[in-house]
């Protein structure tokens, strides 16, 4: 049975008081998780930082990343860096950087590329604007995006690695897809990969974001297809964040217990 994940995007938020107090919090209250892999990912300049309080069930998300390793690249942070300093999980294709950077699915396949030759765990978000869904076509988006992925570097691309499906609709809006849709794309995403390495898509970790809370993340996790969820805002609230983490743990118990 897959391990749930949850991360939690910090996005631009937060100073060093802020943040360690914040870090300290989450130590105190999810030091018992066992059975969740739990990460955060502060903004670039607070991770070495974090990497000295955080404890050990909780790793480190960096941001964002570099398609270059070294060089005359001026602002930018490499791969290399970011393991350096104990960076596990790398997010690419977040519909913010997508756009208002202007990232197309090419440039984020390269950064895909070089999170993967280093080691490191992509976490590819993936999913469709509000015209989009409305228009139906909401799996032929995400199957693009995934493509782009497939054919520059194949299947085992997508090995050890994580797909998050987050509807751009959904994402810091407090609207949610229901439970129900939520499981129908993360089953077809699965079903896409399975299509040519069924094992691989069994392993796949496929997230959920998108306005996740306290509220909603009992129905969604308990899906078959949801192995967890990149959570933003609400990350940001270490009481919020922790006990979205223990609903996780518990559903997913109760299930495999059924099981």
């Amino acid at each position: 049975m897959r391990s749930p994940l949850i991360i939690g995007n910090w996005k631009l938020n937060g100073n060093s008081l802020i943040l360690d107090t914040l870090v300290n919090e989450l130590n105190k209250k999810l030091f018992s998780i066992k059975k969740c892999q739990i990460a955060i990912a502060p903004p670039i300049v607070y991770l070495d930082r974090i990497s000295k309080s955080i404890s050990n069930n909780i790793k480190l998300c960096a941001q964002n990343v570099d398609i270059n390793l070294s060089g005359a690249f001026t602002g930018d942070i490499s791969a290399e860096m970011l393991k350096d300093i104990g960076v596990k999980y790398i997010i690419v294709g977040h519909s913010e950087r997508r756009l208002y950077h202007r990232e197309d699915n090419n440039y984020i396949a390269q950064k895909y590329a070089v999170i993967k030759s280093l080691g490191l765990t992509p976490v590819l978000c993936i999913g469709e604007t509000s015209i989009e869904n409305i228009n139906g076509k909401t799996k032929e988006v995400c199957k693009l995006q995934i493509d782009t992925i497939l054919d520059c570097q194949g299947i085992t691309a997508f090995k050890n690695a994580v797909i998050a499906y987050e509807p751009v609709w959904a994402i810091g809006t407090g609207k949610s897809a229901t439970p129900l849709q939520i499981q129908s794309v993360h089953k077809f995403i699965r079903n896409y990969i399975a299509q040519q390495d069924i094992d691989i898509a069994d392993e796949l970790i496929i997230q959920y974001g998108g306005s996740i809370n306290i509220t909603n993340a009992a129905t969604i996790i308990i899906q078959p297809d949801v192995d967890g969820f990149l959570v933003g805002a609400a990350s940001l609230n270490p009481t919020v964040f922790s006990n979205v983490i223990k609903i996780v743990e518990t559903s997913k118990n109760l299930i495999k217990n059924k099981n």
